[in-house]
């Protein structure tokens, strides 16, 4: 099985690599209408400069998977600023798709845990539209909008998980056709079971992006092995191959929070499970160190017997 490797966001191989300066909206408010602009412009021209830096370090390195800052834009979707934040840097945000597309990478966005699509509250999936929508933008700036993916997770129950997941079906179409076609979901540490993902994940022809971690914290009514084939299946539409989060407990009391590193023991039966169930796999590393973890597994793995590695973020399994 060939298994390709990626990370999330922050370069800590890199110094003062942070894609996600931020502007409060209490600092904005401060500020003069000039220099709001010049504020804005500022931040986002900074984490543009260091997404670079670090899809630069990625093409060095041969780490081929790297998702994106979702905080690259300040303020993007909040309705007091809501801004054009392509225009301004339209040739830098093509630069990093040249970036992207030269180097054969492949990228993704993760919104944070307030974009869902189960909640009965209209203005809260109407919250979720507008981030979705300004993650695509950012795709679209950067000419990969068939490419990359946003994922996301399911979201609440409500006291009812059934009426939940049938709201999550429905509400996902008040999102525009083409967001919603580079949408993938989550099975998470709480709520939604990865059987219950691949449920609504297969009604509705959205692949899965399966987390081995929130498999072990919430797990499904059956093995997570008997469910692979089908998880893996969701990406059939789609042209890449299967892929999946990985990270390890940070310890048993806190088991949901992710380590700095990933465990190799940890690690190993859940990479032999998928080597029954495909030739390839990209895996996107969630532990605290972020390229150092993803690094230090490559290795780890590396050393072992019958593994091959065959890059700096890639290996023969």
């Amino acid at each position: 099985m060939r298994i390709r490797f990626g990370y999330v966001s922050h370069t800590l191989s890199l110094w003062e690599a942070v894609p996600a300066r931020t502007l409060t909206f209490k600092r904005y408010k401060q500020l003069s209408k000039v220099e709001r602009e010049e504020k804005l412009r500022d931040v986002t021209l900074a984490n543009l400069y260091n997404t670079k830096r670090a899809l630069w370090f990625n093409r060095a390195a041969e780490i081929p998977l790297y998702r994106l800052s979702s905080s690259i834009v300040p303020l993007a979707t909040h309705p007091e600023v809501l801004w054009d934040f392509q225009s301004p840097f339209k040739e830098h945000w093509k630069e990093i798709g040249q970036i992207v597309k030269d180097g054969q990478l492949r990228i993704s966005f993760h919104p944070n845990q307030f974009t869902v699509f189960t909640s009965d509250k209209q203005h809260v999936t109407e919250n979720s539209v507008r981030d979705m929508t300004y993650h695509y933008q950012m795709l679209e700036a950067m000419g990969l909008e068939d490419e990359g993916f946003i994922n996301i997770h399911i979201g609440g129950a409500y006291g009812d998980k059934t009426s939940a997941m049938e709201r999550f079906k429905d509400q996902i179409h008040q999102m525009p056709d083409e967001v919603g076609a580079r949408m993938t979901i989550e099975n998470d540490d709480k709520t939604y079971t990865s059987q219950e993902t691949l449920q609504v994940a297969e009604e509705k022809n959205i692949p899965v992006m399966f987390d081995y971690h929130h498999e072990q914290a919430n797990p499904s009514e059956i093995p997570y092995e008997d469910l692979l084939e089908r998880l893996f299946n969701t990406w059939q539409h789609t042209d890449y191959p299967p892929k999946v989060h990985l990270s390890s407990p940070k310890n048993d009391k806190e088991y949901r929070s992710h380590a700095d590193r990933i465990d190799l023991q940890y690690a190993l039966p859940f990479l032999k499970a998928c080597k029954q169930k495909t030739d390839t796999l990209d895996v996107m590393i969630e532990a605290k160190e972020k390229d150092l973890a993803l690094l230090q597994l490559v290795e780890e793995l590396a050393s072992i017997r019958g593994v091959k590695r065959i890059a700096g973020g890639e290996i023969e399994f």
